[in-house]
């Protein structure tokens, strides 16, 4: 997938306020996730699901730091997130609709953090950035 330059710059100028803040907001959208979409807990058996607990914290990080990389890599999404779509696909063997929730979850998270920057360009830009990085992760299950 292509981005403008206008759509590198928004994701960039948010990534640019997220940064530092991964594992808040990663957590935020995780508990998100599982709130309004109670099936995705499965995954997640051997996690303490509670509010603001640090399993999910720190997986929300993680996932919040892996969008951190993609965000740099804009134009090679393929090989910056090629060993977590491996991960996703052949060992841990989420559901490919899931990602589709999570990157919902998060721009609610970015839309409640940072409400003057999440303007609708920023939006559309972020929803394309989530919905290629996305594609990429699921793109080993074939």
């Amino acid at each position: 997938m292509t981005f403008t330059a206008a759509e590198k710059a928004a994701i960039n100028a948010l990534w640019g306020k997220i940064a530092g803040h991964e594992d808040q907001i990663g957590g935020e959208a995780l508990e998100r996730l599982f709130l309004s979409f109670p099936q995705t807990k499965t995954y997640f058996s051997h996690f303490d699901l509670h509010h603001g607990s640090k399993d999910v914290q720190n997986h929300g990080g993680k996932v919040v730091r892996a969008i951190g990389t993609a965000a740099q890599h804009l134009d090679d999404l393929d090989n910056a997130l090629a060993a977590l779509s491996e991960l996703h696909a052949h060992k841990l063997r989420v559901d490919p609709g899931n990602f589709k929730l999570l990157s919902h979850t998060i721009q609610v998270t970015l839309a409640a953090h940072f409400p003057s920057e999440f303007t609708p360009s920023a939006e559309a830009a972020w929803d394309k950035f989530l919905a290629a990085v996305s594609a990429v992760l699921v793109s080993k299950y074939r």
